[in-house]
Order: C-alpha cells, then sequence, then structure tokens
C-alpha cells in the first residue's frame, strides 16, 4: 500500500506516515449498542433481576416485532410507528390531541403507549417475603452442564456423573401493570385493521423471545374510533388499556441479615461413594 506523507503545515513532524498500520474509531462510543450490551435478566452469568423496564421493553417490542401493525394506504403498506410516551409527548397529546414531528406535521399514522398502574396480583400472593434468608423456597432458573467437569464418553465408561451447575432465585412478586394505547390513522378503514389486530393478541403472553412471557388482557373495551380535527386536518383516533400481568426479581435483596443477590448457584454431586468402616479385620468380616 502506497504511504502518503502528511502534508498539514501545523504538524512539524512530517514524517511519513503508514495509513495501513491505523486504526479508526469511528463509531466508538460510550453510548453503547444494544444488540451487543448485556442484559442482567438474561444473562446467567450476571446477577439475575426481573425489572419494570424488562415488562415495558417486552410489550414494546411484542407490538413491534411480533404484531407488526401496518396499514394500507393508496395500495402501498405502511409501517405504523410505535411509541413510548415519556413526559413531554404525552403532555402533548392530551392538551393538542395529536403528536407532532419536528416539522410540526401531524404523525400519522401512530401507535403510542404508557404505563398508567401498577398493583400487587392478588390472584397470585405466593412471593413468600417471610422467607427473609432464602432457604426454603427457591425457583431453579437454569440447568446446565458444568464448565469445570465435561461429561464426554470417558466419563460415561468410567461411570463418573456429570456435574450440574443450577442457578436459584427466589419467588417473584407478581404485578399487575395497566397500559394506556393510543392509536390514530387517517381512516377509519385504517383504525378497523388495528382494531383486529390487537383482538388477535390480546389474552396471548407478550413478549418477543423466550426470556420473557408476560399474559395480556384488555383492561375495559376499546372506545369507538371517533373523528376528530386537529388545526383543519381530519384523523381518527382509539384508545383503551391493556393489562399485563407480570412478575418481578429484585437483583438484591436487603433485610436485617444484610445484602445478598437474589441469584444462588450450586453444584450437583460427580460421584457418590459408599464405604465401611468397623474395627473387625478382613477375616472377620467374611464371616
Amino acid at each position: 500500500m502506497a504511504v502518503k506523507p502528511i502534508t498539514n503545515k501545523h504538524i512539524t513532524n512530517t514524517s511519513q506516515v503508514d495509513r495501513s498500520t491505523q486504526k479508526s474509531f469511528k463509531g466508538d462510543t460510550a453510548k453503547g449498542n444494544r444488540s451487543r450490551s448485556v442484559n442482567p435478566g438474561k444473562d446467567y452469568t450476571k446477577n439475575y433481576a426481573i425489572t419494570l423496564k424488562d415488562i415495558d421493553t417486552s410489550v414494546m417490542n411484542h407490538i413491534k416485532n411480533i404484531m407488526k401493525p401496518t396499514v394500507r394506504e393508496a395500495n402501498e403498506m405502511i409501517k405504523v410507528p410505535v411509541l413510548y410516551a415519556n413526559e413531554e409527548r404525552w403532555k402533548s397529546v392530551r392538551k393538542n390531541g395529536v403528536l407532532r414531528d419536528k416539522n410540526g406535521s401531524v404523525m400519522l399514522p401512530l401507535i403510542i403507549m404508557r404505563r398508567t398502574d401498577l398493583s400487587m396480583n392478588p390472584d397470585m400472593p405466593l412471593s413468600f417475603d417471610n422467607d427473609v434468608q432464602g432457604k426454603f423456597i427457591k425457583v431453579a432458573r437454569n440447568n446446565k452442564w458444568s464448565k469445570d467437569n465435561q461429561y464426554d464418553r470417558f466419563t460415561v465408561q468410567t461411570g463418573k456423573k456429570p456435574v450440574q451447575e443450577i442457578l436459584y432465585t427466589g419467588m417473584p412478586d407478581f404485578v399487575v401493570c395497566n397500559y394506556s394505547i393510543m392509536m390514530f390513522t387517517n381512516y377509519m378503514e385504517q383504525m378497523n385493521l388495528l382494531n383486529n389486530l390487537w383482538i388477535e393478541h390480546l389474552e396471548t403472553y407478550f413478549g418477543d423471545s423466550e426470556d420473557y412471557k408476560f399474559l395480556s388482557s384488555l383492561d375495559g373495551s376499546i372506545s369507538d374510533a371517533s373523528e376528530m380535527s386537529a388545526d383543519g386536518e381530519r384523523l381518527i383516533k382509539n384508545e383503551f388499556s391493556l393489562s399485563i400481568k407480570g412478575y418481578m426479581i429484585p437483583e438484591f435483596t436487603s433485610n436485617i441479615f444484610g445484602t445478598t443477590s437474589e441469584m444462588t448457584k450450586e453444584l450437583t454431586p460427580s460421584k457418590v461413594v459408599f464405604g465401611f468402616e468397623g474395627d473387625a479385620t478382613n477375616k472377620q468380616v467374611g464371616k
């Protein structure tokens, strides 16, 4: 590869630099990549935890990746954006009736959601918080072969049992999360398509992977699609409440015994040996 000399007049050292040996740091920021980041609730090598953020993320990902809401407009299928309503977005929708982009245009079609309520599930009061030391109530979260004692053909021939590494946590706290869902479209036909999609997925488990699954249900009814106008622009709006029955596990538990990790690890015995101890000789034992 050709070596290009430095021609910047502000650099005193004008020695030649081999560009082929230089490394680019473009895009290497501290923000992190979501696809490569570690989620403590899904990585069993870390402290196990299930938080409210995991429930919110599972609901959002299910709507985006599993339901995949789309509408037809001008013989073209349009993907409906799904946004979580933070303080600014929710206030703007409640005050103006619509959500606008940075150019001031009304965002249509659109689905926004917001968690409005959190309560304990009275049907599942099984967290067993009275077991403060976690000695009696345990839930096996993962069961795998130990990396320090592999199970191969040689161990089968010698009769050695494989060592299993079992990860335990305590019982979770069962909660009910209520979400307010708002949908905006241009036409009534588009709104009917979204309503049909929600009816199909309600009363099923929400979650885009096998790690978290939370049962969904319709809290009340879906409001009738109402026609409204915002600054001369016509739109269709629907609103309903979504109820999610989830469960939460803290990463650490703090009580009078101190702060302990919620996850514990145990190893099964690899070999059981039965022996005999006594004062008799081998000749006496043979008799």
